[in-house]
């Protein structure tokens, strides 16, 4: 079965894949002058890009998002995007891997998975220029490489996920504001999701793994993001295939097994009652 194509991170530091690997570029210097075209792929590692100035459209996970100035996109592991800047525009992309950074704490690791669960954010100029000025000292902190800059980029990248959770527009909505307990719990879950749905699409397997009855789940999934864990569970599942029918050639029936189907016609039928159409015919659609 044919994988989505996965991107590695442009480092230009070998001994930086001991620590993990990081990477800050200026936007200009990469597009040298000339439009940029990716087509749809997805990442193994962290992926922000902010934008003083741009044009152009960035697509991630199926949802388009029109570039404006000011405007910030976070990216974390797995998701694929699709991304057209035209030239002329100016900010910076930074990649790093969960080796290079991994959260000490249970709120880093909190604000970590909130900032990432962001994707798209524009700001009005103030808000932007110190998010802005934080990736400026990222920048030269990784091409002055003094000593401890190592943990001088990490530090920084702490500020920009609290200034990125602070300043995102929704960044008071219901999930933010929810207790901690809840918090930790939906967490949890949607990590177990991620790690399991394709074997795993019952309710009762997270309820069992995680210790809880499926009326206190939902509760969690309710107040987090307004959705029941079954609503989840179903969005997983029809994002993956989403991802596999546009970025790859692979047969319907290879898709159904990747996701766990033995059935193919199950999964076709599964496919078609939340979409409203067939696996084909939303490949045809879509391209």
């Amino acid at each position: 079965m044919k994988t989505i194509p996965i991107r590695q991170i442009t480092a230009t530091h070998s001994e930086q894949s001991n620590a993990g690997r990081f990477s800050i570029r200026k936007v200009e210097q990469i597009l040298n002058g000339t439009d940029l075209q990716h087509d749809l792929h997805r990442h193994n590692f962290f992926f922000i890009l902010l934008l003083q100035a741009g044009d152009g459209i960035h697509e991630i996970d199926f949802t388009p998002h029109r570039i404006s100035d000011k405007s910030v996109f976070m990216l974390r592991p797995g998701q694929v995007h699709e991304l057209q800047l035209k030239a002329g525009a100016a900010g910076y992309l930074v990649e790093f891997d969960t080796e290079f950074y991994h959260p000490s704490n249970k709120l880093s690791a909190q604000r970590l998975r909130k900032a990432s669960s962001k994707n798209f954010c524009d700001f009005d100029e103030t808000r932007f220029n110190k998010i802005h000025s934080l990736l400026a000292n990222l920048f030269e902190e990784y091409t002055n490489k003094l000593d401890g800059y190592r943990d001088a980029i990490r530090a920084g990248l702490e500020m920009f996920f609290i200034e990125y959770v602070r300043q995102s527009d929704d960044a008071g909505n219901t999930a933010a504001s929810s207790n901690e307990y809840t918090q930790e719990r939906f967490e949890e879950f949607t990590d177990l999701l991620e790690k399991n749905v394709s074997m795993q699409k019952q309710v009762t397997y997270y309820t069992s793994s995680m210790n809880l009855s499926s009326y206190q789940l939902n509760e969690i999934t309710k107040t987090a993001v307004g959705k029941t864990a079954s609503a989840m569970i179903d969005e997983y599942i029809l994002l993956e295939a989403k991802r596999y029918l546009l970025a790859t050639p692979n047969q319907v029936k290879e898709i159904a097994d990747h996701l766990g189907y033995e059935d193919a016609s199950y999964f076709i039928r599964f496919f078609k009652k939340h979409t409203g159409l067939s696996p084909d015919a939303f490949r045809k659609n879509f391209i």
